[in-house]
């Protein structure tokens, strides 16, 4: 299965891979038939079973944990060999989806807080949680998948990031604990990253 949007994307190079062999250009369409393969690689969107608790939104690795007063945010980053697919990490109904234009820093970067962004905010049991999908430098778009009043399912795709990101997820501190840190692998939808006190 592959992500949704990409059938344009992954049909291209193909196409423009065809069109070279048929110039007799082959070490272009070479070219062309391996950049597909990463496409794909990319692209992919296998179905999963969902985990316990509160679920990752993003495939990658934990790259930071932050606690204040109001928040816990978990910051998982993506490398281009991640599913770039987003899942919800609790069950409620989309209360608002915004984007900001932004700089197209790496990801990896303090600076990538500058970068185009979408904010996804979701009423749930325990209040208003947030995921927030930001671009990288590789990055085409950010694509929530869902809108205001949508009902999302613990687990499932709410949006994608093309090329190389990073994806916050924001919960109300004094309701959840913690259960990943720093370097901490993730699997979207998979991984419990907390739990509700």
């Amino acid at each position: 299965m592959f992500a949704r949007g990409s059938g344009a994307i992954l049909l291209a190079p193909v196409i423009a891979a065809l069109f070279m062999l048929y110039l007799g250009i082959w070490p272009l369409a070479l070219v062309l038939f391996l950049f597909w393969l990463i496409l794909l690689m990319f692209f992919r969107d296998p179905e999963r079973v969902t985990g316990r608790g509160i679920v990752s939104a993003a495939d990658g690795v934990v790259d930071w944990v932050r606690v204040n007063d109001r928040w816990i945010v978990i910051s998982v980053f993506m490398n281009l060999h991640n599913v770039h697919v987003n899942r919800a990490p609790l069950p409620g109904v989309t209360v608002k989806v915004t984007r900001k234009a932004g700089g197209m820093w790496p990801a990896f970067l303090e600076r990538s807080a500058r970068n185009a962004r979408a904010m996804m905010v979701f009423d749930t049991a325990i209040g208003n949680i947030r995921v927030e999908q930001i671009s990288g430098v590789f990055a085409w778009r950010v694509c929530p998948y869902v809108r205001k009043g949508n009902l999302v399912l613990k687990g499932r795709r709410i949006g994608m990031i093309r090329f190389g990101s990073r994806v916050n997820v924001w919960l109300p501190a004094d309701k959840v604990m913690c259960k990943v840190e720093k370097g901490q692998k993730t699997v979207a939808g998979v991984t419990t990253i907390a739990e509700v006190k």
